[in-house]
């Protein structure tokens, strides 16, 4: 029987910055695309009451963050039961499986994942209710089809190497785009270069997860995209996806937005993990770096948001 610490230590709470980070890029850009706070300040001064109130924004952005959070934790939830009841997860090394391991019985793990699931769907229906964006009852549907099926079905996604594709579709354009549009109503370049930036950090730490596991993952049949691609092909791509985010500020600095500069300090916790993966590190020496990567895109979120609400 798995206890409280076991439960929240199957959650993987080291990959929940990259759940808020799509939302604070998102909550930045709607900011941004209405006059930044100065704006809002102006208007509460003026009386003026001619768009969504900060108070709107922050109660929608909230709400975003609980439907982030609680997929993301679904997610992890699912993962665990789908890989565990394959038997993928036998050699793992990492945080604790609590379907491999036997700490909870399968059905638990998965009751657990639908218990998160139901969250983030009752979150998303009062975002909905208050946006009255109706068309976004079709995206929280297939979010959630994408984290149960990334290794859950009879074909997991997670199994043929596309697992990074649909993390920086759904934990990068379709989270923050959808933040922003919740809040706003529209979208603007910054906005996007924004997402693409946070759904590049998302899928550089499920590379460097599928970079550390690809042992095991050969043995279980289990084809990630680091398995296609080769250990040093896999380290290569890590780094390309670490590094473009901050070549896409230049978007959000053209777009008017000069303070997303700051985000360029984001790089100072990103070049251990970078060092390490590019030494050739394997095993549980790549764990520390899952961490980091998640940690450096929960940085640069905050600090270009920021920058964008400026």
């Amino acid at each position: 029987m798995a206890d409280a610490a076991q439960w929240i230590s199957g959650a993987r709470l080291r990959t929940l910055p990259l759940a808020l980070a799509p939302v604070l890029i998102g909550t930045g850009a709607a900011i941004g695309s209405l006059g930044g706070f100065t704006a809002f300040i102006l208007d509460d001064i003026s009386g003026k009451d001619d768009h969504v109130s900060f108070g709107q924004i922050l109660l929608r952005g909230f709400l975003a963050l609980l439907v982030s959070l609680c997929l993301q934790i679904g997610s992890n939830y699912a993962n665990d039961y789908s890989d565990g009841i394959r038997g993928t997860d036998d050699e793992r090394v990492g945080p604790v499986r609590l379907t491999a391991t036997g700490l909870a019985e399968p059905h638990e793990v998965k009751r657990a994942a639908f218990i998160f699931f139901g969250l983030a769907g009752v979150a998303g229906i009062v975002l909905i209710l208050i946006s009255q964006a109706w068309w976004f009852l079709i995206v929280g549907a297939a979010a959630v089809a994408a984290a149960w099926f990334y290794t859950g079905g009879k074909r997991p996604y997670g199994y043929m190497g596309l697992g990074e594709v649909f993390v920086f579709v759904f934990f990068g354009l379709v989270a923050t785009l959808g933040t922003m549009w919740m809040q706003v109503g529209h979208l603007t370049l910054s906005g996007w270069a924004g997402a693409v930036a946070i759904g590049s950090l998302a899928s550089a730490v499920l590379m460097v997860n599928n970079l550390r596991d690809i042992p095991t993952d050969i043995e279980a049949g289990k084809i990630t995209l680091a398995v296609r691609m080769g250990d040093n092909a896999a380290r290569i791509a890590y780094a390309v996806l670490v590094l473009l985010p901050f070549a896409l500020l230049a978007l959000a600095i053209l777009d008017g937005h000069p303070a997303v500069a700051l985000a360029i300090l984001a790089l100072v916790p990103a070049l251990n993990p970078l060092k390490t993966v590019l030494s050739g590190t394997t095993g549980p020496g790549l764990i520390p770096p899952i961490k980091s990567t998640g940690l450096t895109g929960l940085a640069f979120s905050a600090l270009m948001g920021l920058g964008l609400a400026l």
